[in-house]
């Protein structure tokens, strides 16, 4: 019989201070997102966020999951290679237009 994991918001919050200037956007999609990883019950040892540079890029310092703050661009790479090779984890990129589409793209 499987056991049914019981999370909430909270335990997908780290202990770091959110650092975004008042107003952003980022603070709603971060809350979004830890509701929803609440919400999906799967293990929380079994999320991984991993992102490039920029604001947005501040997730995995946010999440209470496993996690890897990656250069320039680079973000879907290493979180192609996390999915190939643990291919039971959920595996989530955060990352801007900068660092997906300009300076990470050249």
């Amino acid at each position: 019989m499987t056991e049914t994991l019981t999370y909430t918001r909270k335990d997908f919050q780290s202990d770091q201070e959110v650092k975004w200037c008042p107003g952003c956007g980022d603070f709603t999609i971060l809350a979004s997102i830890q509701s929803f990883f609440a919400e999906a019950g799967l293990p929380r040892e079994n999320f991984v966020v991993i992102s490039g540079i920029g604001c947005s890029s501040r997730f995995p310092y946010y999440m209470n999951t496993y996690g890897m703050h990656t250069i320039h661009g680079r973000a879907p790479a290493i979180a192609s290679g996390i999915a190939i090779t643990r291919p039971e984890l959920s595996v989530w990129v955060t990352t801007g237009d900068g660092d997906a589409l300009s300076i990470g793209g050249n």
